[in-house]
């Protein structure tokens, strides 16, 4: 982990749709923050911080500072509702963490010497079956993000969840459910056109 980021959050005292409402109106975002041995806290937080923030891929696998009036607490961001026409946030959710306990937070792959790979270089074509995964680790361990290599991937083959390089103390949720759920998560297929021609 990087760098930090800082989110500046009010707390306000209501709850619910009309108190919501009220706060996106002022052009403002609520949220709330859960979690650890403290009650949730509802929080309104300023728009256009959000969306600097939000650009980041690594925000969303990040702990956070969550600073409400003055008072900083360690988050990691759980979910974000987004409006399904207009770039605007409606809702944050984050949890709280520690030192002590393991969390769950989605990680994204990033896809390394897929142009230079052995498949690609044959004419074929990676296909992503998933773009970030569930992991458990300590917040101290969270990575960024976790690195598939391609570069000897051939075609008709795949890297599975079982063969990622995890960094120490990492585990993907999916695999402590057993061999059944060692997805994959690229394959190099042969292209449409080569395959025509063949």
């Amino acid at each position: 982990m990087s760098s930090v980021f800082e989110f500046v959050a009010k707390s306000r005292d209501k709850s619910g749709k009309s108190a919501a409402k009220a706060v996106r109106r002022q052009g403002d975002v609520p949220a709330v923050i859960y979690g650890g041995n403290q009650a949730p806290e509802m929080l309104v937080l300023e728009h256009n911080e959000i969306l600097k923030h939000l650009v980041h891929e690594a925000v969303y696998s990040h702990v956070l500072d969550i600073t409400v009036d003055g008072k900083t607490q360690k988050a990691v961001l759980k979910g974000v509702q987004r409006h399904p026409a207009k770039p605007k946030v409606l809702h944050l959710d984050f949890m709280r963490v520690d030192e002590a306990n393991k969390i769950k937070v989605r990680v994204p792959f990033h896809f390394i010497n897929e142009a230079t790979s052995v498949g690609v270089k044959k004419g074929g074509v990676a296909a992503h079956s998933m773009v970030d995964v569930e992991v458990t680790c300590l917040s101290s361990a969270l990575p960024e993000f976790i690195a598939v290599d391609l570069a000897n991937i051939d075609v008709g083959h795949s890297v599975h969840l079982s063969d990622l390089t995890l960094p120490a103390g990492v585990e993907i949720v999916e695999l402590t459910h057993g061999s059944e759920h060692n997805l994959p998560v690229v394959s190099i297929m042969a292209s449409k056109t080569k395959a025509d021609a063949e």
